[in-house]
């Protein structure tokens, strides 16, 4: 899996392929495939590693397209596993997984079918070589009724001219309307440079690309993309992850602008269910890696201002668990993409209960945002880093809106309204100051950019942030860290901890100030360093923390939207002191849509 783009229509396609795989580096991927077709002519280009050195200059003359760039889940990083994936000239690009493919694969083998690669899509080329009689679209249609998975695919052949037959199940496939063709991609990104106007297509449909026409097995609406081309680019900075941590407080102002009033919230994507919101007497947070730490956040604030129970689960684990679904319950699914595989699982295991689903997300059109009931865009625009931090502080900018959202549903003073709403209005100033501390936190990480261990502590709404933190840091680092409550750490963590294992701790002014106070003297009592992110005034922190840096005051539950900002600094200034690879660390995509 990874990123397809294709193209048909007057232009050299090759350039434009080029330039698509190239926007989607930020995906993360190992290898890379480009399929040109001039008649009965065919070039085909397959490579390990970056795209990045290759010139978009037209190599090959051709108007059809389709390329791919991958990250490998069945077979390992070579040329042979790359894709276009062949057989018999059916050229197919595929992100998904095909679970039934050895199955396949040995049926196709009985019948003499030869196999070049160990890779789950190379099957779906043969099941279309196999069904094909004069027409690509009906061999596709066949061929992937055989087919358990996931996937968003794009075919070509010469023996059927003249088209590109895509289709999609649980991984996106968007089209691009240009003026001298059509584009098809599973990113945006890919597009933007050339088209706003897109159609999204819906699971299990098929559509057939031509020169001046399309086919879809419905009529679709034309959707227009928000974001600017220069969204995509990184300006003046560095890395795409600094120009993105640099947006986050801009990221809350686009996240709260024309939705809060006085003593409440207008969220349009909650006016269809507010009823059924009313009603509900459970909310289910739902989300993965960084969209997880952002649903645990959302747990404190729905328990807290939404006057609700709340439970946060990690979309891999509670589909599979027995847990006591209703319809009086809602569950919202929070993700940047909208395409999360785990997420997307979980969600059709809560609407077939009559679970109320909601969606927080921040790209228009994407999955989740057509399966769930309703829910609130992010507005953080495009994200390219692999690793997430301006979507993450969208994400609790929102999830604050819905709680008082429910919380003005419920028991929720105005008084007490008013005061959230106002200090959120001000916070992205307050977010601003945290940034102005940058060279600051650029020479702590660097001081301690020769540590391979780390512990991050926090508690209540900032023990999320805590593995926030922590997962930033060996995300684009590759060191070992951890994020803990600081309850934990004399439960077992607390054993790890000497000299060689410094603790970033979130310590501010709030209810748990004491308690984490204490949990720093422990630290410090086994010789530990201690970097502490603390309240503006603070005096008492630096008698025993080894460097503090300092957030301003803010509503306790508002604290995690400035907490946040240094643990991101931190664990980019860490990298980039290592040298590492920051936009697209090893091992790791963008979206992650198998699951």
């Amino acid at each position: 899996m990874c990123g397809i783009i294709g193209y048909i229509g007057k232009k050299q396609a090759y350039p434009i392929i080029i330039n698509g795989l190239k926007k989607m580096e930020y995906r993360g991927y190992d290898s890379y495939g480009i399929c040109v077709l001039d008649g009965d002519s065919v070039f085909l280009k397959k490579r390990v590693g970056r795209i990045s050195s290759e010139n978009s200059e037209s190599e090959c003359k051709g108007c059809i397209s389709i390329g791919h760039s991958r990250w490998a889940t069945t077979g390992s990083v070579c040329e042979k596993n790359a894709h276009p994936q062949e057989y018999n000239q059916f050229y197919v690009v595929h992100n998904g997984i095909v679970e039934n493919y050895k199955e396949l694969k040995e049926e196709l083998i009985k019948k003499g079918h030869q196999f070049s690669s160990d890779t789950d899509t190379e099957v779906i080329a043969h099941l279309i070589s196999e069904e094909f009689k004069g027409n690509l679209e009906d061999a596709t249609k066949k061929a992937l009724k055989k087919i358990i998975g996931s996937y968003g695919i794009a075919v070509i052949s010469p023996k059927d001219k003249g088209k590109i037959v895509v289709a999609k199940l649980s991984s996106p496939i968007i089209l691009g309307i240009t003026d001298d063709g059509y584009i098809v991609a599973s990113d945006p990104s890919a597009i933007i440079n050339y088209t706003k106007q897109i159609i999204t297509l819906d699971d299990n449909e098929i559509a057939t690309l031509k020169e001046d026409s399309y086919t879809i097995s419905k009529d679709k609406k034309i959707e227009t993309i928000d974001w600017e081309s220069d969204a995509v680019d990184k300006g003046d900075f560095e890395h795409f992850m600094l120009k993105e941590i640099m947006e986050e407080p801009r990221v809350i102002e686009n996240a709260i602008q024309g939705r809060l009033l006085e003593s409440d919230v207008k969220l349009g994507g909650l006016e269809s269910s507010k009823e059924r919101l009313k009603r509900t007497n459970k909310i289910y947070l739902v989300g993965c890696g960084t969209g997880y730490y952002a649903a645990k956040v959302g747990e404190y604030l729905m328990e807290e201002i939404g006057i609700i129970d709340a439970e946060a689960h990690m979309g891999s684990e509670v589909r599979y668990r027995n847990v006591r679904l209703n319809p009086d319950q809602t569950a919202i699914f929070v993700s940047q993409s909208g395409e999360t595989a785990d997420n997307l699982a979980c969600l059709k295991k809560m609407k077939e209960a009559n679970v109320l689903t909601l969606g927080v997300t921040n790209v228009i059109g994407s999955t989740q945002t057509r399966e769930t009931e309703g829910g609130v865009y992010t507005r953080c625009g495009p994200e390219i880093a692999v690793a997430s931090t301006k979507a993450f502080i969208g994400q609790i900018t929102v999830l604050v809106m819905i709680s008082l959202f429910l919380g003005r549903q419920r028991n929720l003073e105005e008084k007490e309204a008013k005061k959230i709403i106002l200090e959120l209005k001000n916070i992205s100033k307050k977010a601003d100051i945290v940034l102005k501390q940058a060279e600051k936190i650029k020479e702590i990480a660097r001081k301690y950019s020769q540590y391979k261990d780390f512990f991050f502590i926090g508690r209540k709404f900032n023990y999320p942030i805590a593995m926030e933190g922590a997962l930033k840091l060996k995300e684009i680092s590759y060191v070992h860290a951890e994020g803990v409550t600081g309850g934990e750490l004399k439960h077992g963590p607390l054993a790890l901890i000497d000299e060689t294992c410094p603790t970033i701790a979130i310590c501010t002014k709030d209810s748990v100030y004491d308690k984490m106070l204490s949990n720093i003297e422990e630290v410090k009592a086994r010789n530990g360093k201690v970097i502490a992110i603390a309240t503006e005034g603070d005096s008492k922190i630096k008698e025993i923390a080894t460097d503090v840096i300092y957030i301003p005051e803010t509503l306790e539950c508002l604290t995690p939207l400035l907490s946040a900002i240094p643990l991101h600094l931190f664990a980019y200034y860490f990298a980039l002191a290592l040298e590492k690879d920051i936009d697209k660390p090893r091992n790791l995509a963008k979206s992650v849509t198998v699951e």
